[in-house]
Formats: C-alpha cells, sequence, structure tokens
C-alpha cells in the first residue's frame, strides 16, 4: 500500500516563506483578468466612504436630539425635518452599499473563479507533459489532491481573499481619516490598539500556516490510500484485506483530524484575541470619552458616533483576520502547486527539432529503420537495467525481443517511444536522433500496442480514434482490417457504445481487440507490440494473427512475447540478459547455437 513519510523540517520551512514571493507568483494569472481586478477595486472606493459616512449620520442624530447638531445643514431645522434629512441620506448610503456590494462580491467569485480556471488547466497540461520517471515516483492522489482542493484554495486567494483584504484595508483607513478629523484623541486610542493585535494576528497565523502545511499532506496521503484501494478493489477484496485496510485508513484519517484540528485551534485562538481586545478598547475610549463629554470637550453625538466606528474599525480587522487565514490556506496550497509546476519537464522538443518541423525536413511517414548506438539506460543512477546495447533494426524487418524477466526488454520500448532518455548513447530512427525529432512526429510514426490496452470513458470509435480526426468509415475500415469489426458490430450500439472508465464493461480481450484497431488506423511505418497478444483466447488470437500478418506487411516491427512458439517466423531475435545482448539471429540459428534462446525454448515446449 502507498504510504507517504510525514512532512520534514524542509517542508515545514516552507511555511515561513515569504508571503510576497508567493503572491508575486500569482500575479501573472491576476492580469489577464485585469480588467475585472481594476474594476473590482474601484468599487471598493464608495463602499468605504459610505460605510465611515454611517457613524457619522448616527451621532448626528443624537445630536438633533440633544438639539447639538454640528453640521450646517440642520442647522435651524425643526427635529423632524432634521431626522428626516438624517434618514434620508442613510438610506442612500445603505442602497449605494447594497448594489456595490452585490456587483463587487460577484466580479470578486468571476475574478477567483477565472484564476483557478487557468491555474488548473496550467497545472494540467504540465502535469501531462511531465517524463514517466515523475509518475513512477509520485502518488496519483497527490497529484488528483493538487489539481482539486489546493487550486480550489489558491482561487479563493483572490476572489474572497485579496479583494477582501483590500476592501478591509480601505474601510479602515477611511474610518481612520474620518474618526481624526472628528476627535484626535479617541481616534488614536482605537487605531493604537491596532498594533498589538496585528501582532498576535502575526504570530497565530504562522503557526497556522504550519498547521496548514500539515494537514494538506495529510490529506494527500488520504487521496492516494483511497484511490490506490479503489483501484485496487479486486486484490483488496480476493485477499480479505478489506478490515485491514479500514484500520489503515481509519489511522491516517485520524492524522489528518488531528492536524486539522490544530488549524481550527489557531484560527479561534485569532478569533477569540480580536474580540477581547476589541472590547477593551471600546470601554477604553469609552471611559475616555465620559470624560471628555462631562468637560463639555465633545458632545454626546460625536460619543455615539465613535462607539460605531470602534465596532466598524474592529470589524474589518476580523474580517480581516478570517481572510489573513484563508491566505495562509492559499499560501500553503501555491507552495504545493508550485512543487508540481517547479518540477522540470525531463523530455522536451528540442531546438534542432523544432528547426526540422519549421523547415519541413520531416517526412510525412518513416521507412522504419531504427538503430541504438551504445545505450545505457538507469532509472535509479548507477542501476543500469541496459547496459552498451548495439543494434541496427532494418526497414521493414521483423524482430523480436526475447529474455528472462527484467531483462530489459520493455525498458527497450520506453526508450524508443522516448517515454524516457537514454543515461548515454543515442538511438536513431531513419538517421535521426530521436531527439532530433518532435514527440509528435516520432509517435506518428509507431504504433503501439501493449499488453494491458487503456480505454477512457466515452463511446467505441472515440476510444479508437482518440482524440483525432478520423471518419467513422476510416474507423470502421481499420477494425475490419484488424478482425474486430464483428465484435464490436455485437455490443448494444454498436460504434456508439459507451464504455465506463478503464473499459470495465468489456472484457480483457475485447479491449485489447480495440487496441488493434487504434494501432492499424494510424498506418505507423513502425508496429510494436509487447504481449499484445496475452489476453486473447485460442480463437480469437488466431483471427487477430490473420491481422496482424496484414498488418506487418512492409513495416518494421518490434515483438515482446514470452511464448517462444509465437515468433518462430520473425527475421531475427534479439536474446537480452540482465540488460546486455547476448545472442542475435534467426530462430534456427539460436537453436543450433544452444544457448539462452534456446534452452528458454526447450523449457518451454517441455512445460507445454
Amino acid at each position: 500500500m502507498t504510504s507517504l513519510s510525514p512532512p520534514t523540517e524542509a517542508n515545514q520551512s516552507q511555511g515561513t516563506d515569504s508571503d510576497w514571493r508567493l503572491f508575486l507568483r500569482l500575479l501573472p494569472y491576476a492580469s489577464r483578468s485585469k480588467n475585472l481586478l481594476l474594476i473590482s477595486i474601484v468599487l471598493l472606493i464608495p463602499l468605504s466612504v459610505t460605510g465611515a459616512i454611517q457613524p457619522l449620520i448616527i451621532g448626528q442624530a443624537v445630536s438633533l436630539i440633544r438639539q447639538q447638531p454640528t453640521w450646517s445643514i440642520l442647522e435651524g431645522r425643526s427635529l423632524s425635518d432634521g431626522v428626516s434629512v438624517l434618514s434620508s441620506l442613510l438610506l442612500l448610503t445603505i442602497v449605494v452599499r447594497l448594489v456595490f456590494t452585490i456587483v463587487q462580491k460577484f466580479l470578486e467569485e468571476k475574478l477567483g473563479q477565472s484564476i483557478t480556471a487557468q491555474i488548473r488547466a496550467d497545472l494540467f497540461e504540465h502535469v501531462t507533459s511531465l517524463a514517466v520517471r515523475f509518475f513512477d515516483r509520485t502518488p496519483v492522489g497527490k497529484l488528483i489532491t493538487r489539481l482539486t482542493s489546493d487550486v480550489e484554495a489558491l482561487g479563493l486567494v483572490f476572489s474572497s481573499g485579496a479583494i477582501g483584504i483590500v476592501n478591509d484595508l480601505f474601510s479602515m483607513v477611511m474610518i481612520a481619516i474620518f474618526m481624526f478629523a472628528v476627535q484626535w484623541q479617541l481616534a488614536l486610542i482605537l487605531v493604537l490598539m491596532l498594533f498589538p493585535i496585528t501582532g498576535l494576528i502575526v504570530y497565530f497565523q504562522k503557526q497556522y500556516r504550519k498547521a496548514n502545511y500539515k494537514a494538506r499532506e495529510e490529506l494527500s496521503v488520504l487521496n492516494s490510500m483511497l484511490q490506490e484501494n479503489i483501484t485496487g478493489i479486486n486484490i483488496v477484496q480476493l485477499f480479505r484485506r478489506e478490515q485491514f485496510n479500514s484500520e489503515m485508513f481509519r489511522a491516517v484519517n485520524q492524522r489528518y483530524v488531528h492536524e486539522v484540528n490544530n488549524t481550527i485551534f489557531h484560527d479561534s485562538a485569532v478569533s477569540a484575541t480580536l474580540e477581547w481586545v476589541s472590547l477593551v478598547a471600546i470601554a477604553a475610549m469609552l471611559w475616555v470619552g465620559g470624560v471628555f463629554v462631562l468637560q463639555d470637550a465633545i458632545n454626546i453625538g460625536t460619543l455615539t458616533a465613535f462607539i460605531f466606528y470602534g465596532q466598524r474599525l474592529f470589524n474589518p480587522l476580523r474580517q480581516f483576520a478570517e481572510k489573513f487565514t484563508m491566505f495562509q490556506a492559499g499560501f500553503t496550497a501555491v507552495e504545493r502547486i508550485s512543487e508540481i509546476l517547479d518540477e522540470s519537464i525531463e523530455i522536451r522538443d528540442s531546438e534542432e527539432a523544432h528547426l526540422n518541423l519549421k523547415l519541413g525536413n520531416l517526412p510525412p511517414t518513416s521507412s522504419g529503420e531504427i538503430r541504438f548506438e551504445h545505450v545505457w539506460f538507469a532509472y535509479k543512477p548507477d542501476e543500469y537495467v541496459l547496459k552498451d546495447l548495439d543494434f541496427t533494426i532494418h526497414p521493414g524487418e521483423k524482430v523480436a525481443l526475447v529474455g528472462p524477466t527484467g531483462a530489459g526488454k520493455s525498458s527497450i520500448i520506453r526508450l524508443l517511444c522516448r517515454l524516457y532518455e537514454p543515461t548515454k548513447g543515442r538511438i536513431l530512427v531513419d538517421g535521426i536522433d530521436i531527439r532530433d525529432l518532435p514527440q509528435a512526429q516520432l509517435r506518428r510514426y509507431m504504433g503501439v500496442i501493449l499488453q494491458d490496452g487503456f480505454l477512457f470513458a466515452g463511446d467505441v470509435k472515440s476510444n479508437i480514434a482518440l482524440g483525432e480526426n478520423y471518419s467513422l468509415a476510416e474507423i470502421q475500415a481499420s477494425a475490419k482490417a484488424t478482425n474486430v469489426a464483428d465484435f464490436i458490430e455485437e455490443l448494444p450500439q454498436g460504434y456508439n457504445t459507451q464504455l465506463r472508465e478503464r473499459g470495465t464493461n468489456l472484457s480483457g480481450g475485447q479491449k485489447q481487440l480495440l487496441a488493434f484497431a487504434r494501432a492499424a488506423i494510424r498506418n505507423p511505418s513502425i508496429l510494436v507490440l509487447d504481449e499484445a497478444t496475452a489476453s486473447l483466447d485460442v480463437a480469437t488470437e488466431a483471427l487477430i494473427q490473420q491481422a496482424l500478418d496484414r498488418l506487418l506487411e512492409s513495416r518494421t516491427a518490434i515483438i515482446i512475447a514470452h511464448r517462444l512458439s509465437t515468433i518462430r517466423d520473425v527475421d531475427r531475435i534479439l536474446v537480452l540478459k540482465r540488460g546486455q545482448l547476448v545472442e542475435s539471429g534467426s530462430h534456427e540459428q539460436l537453436l543450433q547455437e544452444n544457448g539462452l534462446y534456446a534452452s528458454l525454448y526447450k523449457l518451454q515446449m517441455l512445460n507445454s
């Protein structure tokens, strides 16, 4: 079962990375939607101004009732007229805030969704461009977490987070300006209380950041284990692993809950601290303000306005703290997504390949010559699975790769298809180093049929075409050429039959039949068969063999087969042992040499 080690100190230290550096990584995405961003920020100005005016209006109402109005528009007016004016002004500010809040919130969410979609698309494109070596070491569940929950957390940074924090800052600055304009001593009391609060918020948010990073790592483990158990459900049930795996899942789930509880604690600590400090600040302001009222330094209406200002000053700060928590979660997501985006694309088209494509130096088809020149290859440093391979396969030649398990047969195919790069040496197709061929062009030359034919969710014809613009007539022709048309036409809706994920509503042999049609329609110059008939019964294999004979005509072919009786008629057999080419020749020649191939063949014949 997949297991990931707990986050290391190096991982945890990422939580202390510069938030500014991380934020800069997001700016290119925001710039693509700069109009939405600009409008959202501009709308904050009337929202902040109207929010700062409302306490003054209420304070003037109290002053008017006590016959102490300070606004010139209220002088000489009766109580009822003054109340009407103030009520109209208050209603106007409420309507303005309502309209602008609705529009601004809509634009915020739209901006967040736009950025989320861009990041998810870029991340998906990057992941699908990475070499197979990356997927060998990375659990699928970890990637799914990056593409889903991490991206969503990142989107919130711009939707509710970034614009929201700017909104809170605008509100606090505007409130502070109005307060200092009215009574600077009371304003100073409230503003000075912001400094200890800010220090506490920063401390708790750093702790939250570390806890949130651990929580997301545990979520990756959880998703990896869930994906692995669902994919391998047959083995889980056949070997009665349900209870054992449930206990493992429960342990991982508890670790995740523990880390989430840590994030909740630090988040709650921020809210509780803000509540306590804000009450102390308002109490201090009331005490000083009461003294000023008794000394006739201010009137009761001004003190009332400052009570509302105190509440409104700390409300944005509370929201700021909540959004800061969201920011920390978003920055954690940036770190984790950056780990994937920073993963270098190991296999790229070279400048020579781009130049060949631009100048039209690439022929539409290949003659099919393949040459391995002193090729060494290791999945891990200095652990070579292929050692100094040097051979040539001539155009139209049928060559079989034979050897014990682990001899390196499949590794040769992976290198030829450029799923991996040789550690040393080079591979040439038609005399051109495959690194100087665009990957799309190289793979257009080749048709590969693997032992396990993978099918996507969708109909039969789309699984044969695989996104290319083949007509239904061409798809049907390829099916007939490979003798699989009868099987397809017997399906409930024929070529339009919907296949479930991984083709689970087809048998293994039926999935393999579609792989033959998939290769035939592309008319490749080089055909690679990796145990391609292993999933077929005897009758179906005989049918496919007829199609294969036609498919192999005038094509270079590389065939991997453990049943040596199926490759007796190939032109040449390459015998591998521990990554080295130890024998080469026809079936009869190798039997006469009485070497490794002869031993393997006689052993199979004896068993049969």
